[in-house]
């Protein structure tokens, strides 16, 4: 294993990088409007206390800490405070119910709870009388709990005070504890998305963790200043490498978003050196600039057009391999002085050397619009069992549609079914308490992805789809319904849809709309509607997703196109039952809860 820094932990590594860095800034939040800045030593003595309180309340090696919050400081003490002492830290979605909380908690078997506020402290309280071996909980936000009085129930302030004055009077024991896990204990839990029946606790160790942390500078060489923003649930193992893990590599400062609603202005404010995002967030930055694009004059709607072209051009010889002429590598400046750069800045992805894409599907002329903007735009592969990373595209190497080349340290083959099997030192360790499941994934020490692909003999692999979602239509033929839900997705009306099929005469399928644009569209042509329902069946939207759907359909297979179609007639949030975190729709899910629907699109249509 490739250490970082000579150590071969993440308590050791965090540990020796808090001394190194002292005062650099590690974090930024924003309080009342304005950025504040946290050390690194900030940081590692708000994390000893943290890991030295919960050794006073009787955390013993091993014992599974669950955190339910949204991205912030206190996240980040609590993770690598509670590994620090030994301990192994597992995130819940702040968007699961008081039923999801209590399953997560007894399969982890967890005895220490973090809760952000009032808000989840009622999730658990509502529950902990069904969760036996819990012995804490704690509270990051006390607001509207001063009042509030329960023996089990602690603040994070009284937490840390009681670790400080642990931890100065017994000199030695904590960095005592920070030697005790070795590289191949557990020392994370991240439970699955649960789509296809209850959540499964993925164990990931110290040496899966600190491997992937060798490759964190695959999107850029890390420079001095360098900024991140924060805000896709640090209970996804993406999202959780890329904020917590990676910086103690690469000494990014962390910005954490106000709330996903503000993650816009944000970025504008942050103007990251490096971005990932799930594809939906780079959908809704694309469908921003083209609506933006349909609102602007004359003069800028063919400036935009001629820039983008430009930039096009300069894209397409990089996939090629080509080096650009020297004419074309000039009029390329020119656009993006006179316009690319707006459009970047607009975006906040001005100063970006390097964006990653993942987690899901994504349309590949989408990422071809980044890179024509200058963006270095990557699809990157990986798994919560694999703990992030598996394949990434070469910068020097562009092959639009495949996810990459396995990264270093990484083997990749196929299954005779077709199944993408990975072995390599981040294969994660099972299933917690799961043994029967976790033989089934892991044979041989060849990870079972459940996804179906192609990789091509310079080792470039595609992902067509899950197994388990491929359709076979009544009349056999096979059909990859996410490639086709991609093409429906570059569309900025559409924000998702799931193609149907399986023993079906032909293929249908439901889609929800983009709110915004679909809205706007409304708007600028006078189409009454009172609320979101209302606008999905309003004729003129009808018409306008049927025909971005022809638009999609003139590139497919005649078994492949989509002969029919219903809109989803309500707006969809990460709480809701079909929607993954990473906001994706749950095929198997949408598929019981609209069956109504579906039944009534082929019934119609064998009518006529």
């Amino acid at each position: 294993m490739a250490l970082i820094h000579g150590q071969d932990t993440l308590p050791k590594l965090f540990r020796h990088v808090v001394r190194e860095r002292g005062d650099a800034v590690a974090m930024r939040e924003k309080h009342l409007g304005i950025w504040r800045a946290i050390t690194w030593r900030e940081y590692g003595a708000r994390a000893r206390a943290v890991g030295s309180g919960l050794v006073v309340l009787g955390l013993r090696p091993r014992d599974v800490v669950s955190i339910i919050a949204e991205n912030g400081p206190e996240w980040l003490y609590t993770d690598l405070g509670t590994m620090s002492v030994a301990g192994v830290t597992n995130g819940i979605y702040t968007t699961d119910s008081p039923r999801q909380v209590e399953y997560i908690v007894n399969d982890s078997g967890s005895r220490f709870f973090f809760a952000e506020n009032e808000e989840q402290l009622d999730k658990i309280l509502e529950v902990r009388g069904r969760c036996p071996q819990l012995v804490k909980i704690v509270v990051y936000d006390m607001d509207g709990l001063h009042a509030f009085r329960d023996d089990q129930v602690l603040s994070f302030e009284a937490l840390r005070e009681l670790g400080a004055q642990w931890d100065r009077e017994h000199p030695g024991a904590f960095d005592a504890l920070v030697e005790t896990p070795r590289p191949e204990d557990l020392a994370i839990l991240v439970y699955t998305s649960g789509t296809t029946g209850p959540p499964k606790g993925a164990m990931l160790s110290h040496r899966n963790i600190l491997f992937q942390l060798g490759y964190a500078d695959f999107l850029a060489e890390p420079r001095p200043g360098d900024q991140q923003l924060s805000f896709l649930p640090l209970s996804h193992v993406a999202e959780r490498t890329f904020s917590v893990f990676y910086p103690l590599r690469t000494g990014a400062t962390v910005n954490f978003a106000e709330s996903i609603d503000t993650v816009p202005e944000n970025i504008r404010e942050v103007a990251p050196a490096v971005f990932f995002a799930v594809p939906r967030i780079w959908e809704k930055f694309y469908s921003g600039v083209a609506v933006r694009m349909r609102e602007a004059t004359r003069v800028g709607r063919l400036a935009y057009r001629w820039a983008i072209g430009i930039g096009t051009r300069m894209a397409e010889a990089r996939i090629a391999g080509r080096r650009p002429s020297a004419g074309l590598w000039a009029l390329s400046r020119l656009a993006d002085l006179l316009v690319l750069d707006n459009v970047k800045r607009s975006l906040g992805l001005h100063r970006a050397r390097g964006a990653a894409t993942g987690a899901a599907p994504i349309a590949p002329d989408l990422i071809k619009w980044y890179m024509a903007l200058g963006i270095d735009m990557r699809e990157v592969y990986g798994q919560t069992e694999n703990c992030g990373l598996a394949t990434a595209m070469p910068a020097d190497r562009i092959r639009l549609g495949t996810v990459g080349i396995a990264r270093a340290g990484t083997e990749v083959r196929l299954s005779p079914a077709g199944e993408i099997l990975l072995r390599g030192p981040h294969v994660f360790l099972g299933y917690y308490k799961n043994p029967a499941k976790t033989a089934e994934t892991v044979v041989d020490g060849w990870l079972h992805t459940g996804d179906v692909g192609t990789l091509d003999a310079d080792g470039f692999l595609t992902i067509t789809d899950r197994m388990k979602d491929i359709i076979i239509t009544a009349g056999g033929k096979n059909v990859t319904p996410s490639e086709i839900e991609n093409q429906l997705k570059f569309s900025p009306y559409i924000a998702d849809a799931v193609v149907i099929g399986d023993q079906r005469k032909f293929l249908s399928c439901l889609v929800m709309i983009d709110h915004e644009t679909v809205a706007q569209f409304a708007q600028e042509r006078n189409v009454p509607f009172t609320n979101f329902a209302s606008l999905c069946r309003a004729r003129e939207v009808q018409e306008l997703i049927g025909d971005e759907i022809e638009r999609v359909n003139k590139q497919l297979a005649r078994v492949e196109t989509i002969k029919t179609f219903r809109l989803i007639e309500q707006i969809l949030t990460p709480e809701d039952e079909e929607l993954t975190p990473t906001m994706k729709l749950k095929r198997s899910f949408v598929n019981r809860k609209y069956k109504d629907v579906i039944d009534g699109m082929y019934a119609e249509r064998s009518e006529r």
